[in-house]
């Protein structure tokens, strides 16, 4: 069994049958943030510098979603040949926020529906000889007893 390697290092917890995105709170306005930020908030009404990186939800409602039919130029890495799949657009369930990412390999656009449930998971994005390079995912909450 190969390494599993995150393919954005801090963005993301790969380890655990439960993983989270990583982002930032700011102390001050509450405020929620992915990716991380390390400076300052981002509220324009805020500014404050203490932020605390927290474990995002890892369920939420899709937003909005797509159907990805052409490989991604480099850096990013597709697989060969290339295989289309589902960009889903999730608002999280907490935070109020949406985060992009791929939809679980296996669903496509077909199965998926504006507001249904949308929970993370971590998959393969791609593998070379020495490790495999996973990413976050989202998966329908109802996939969850597929095989």
């Amino acid at each position: 069994m190969k390494p599993k390697q995150p393919a954005a290092e801090g963005w993301f917890t790969h380890e655990d049958a439960q993983p989270h995105l990583l982002g930032t709170r700011c102390r001050a306005c509450g405020g929620y943030f992915f990716p991380k930020e390390t400076f300052s908030c981002r509220n324009p009404a805020c500014g404050s510098r203490e932020l605390e990186e927290v474990p995002l939800s890892r369920r939420g409602r899709l937003w909005s979603y797509t159907n990805n039919c052409y490989a991604p130029p480099p850096p990013f890495v597709a697989s060969d040949p290339f295989q289309p799949y589902a960009v889903a657009a999730v608002e999280l369930e907490k935070e109020r926020m949406v985060v992009l990412g791929q939809v679980e390999a296996g669903v496509n656009v077909a199965e998926l529906e504006v507001g249904m449930e949308m929970e993370l998971t971590v998959g393969m994005l791609y593998e070379n000889p020495e490790r495999e390079v996973v990413i976050w995912k989202w998966r329908p909450l109802a996939a969850e007893g597929r095989a």
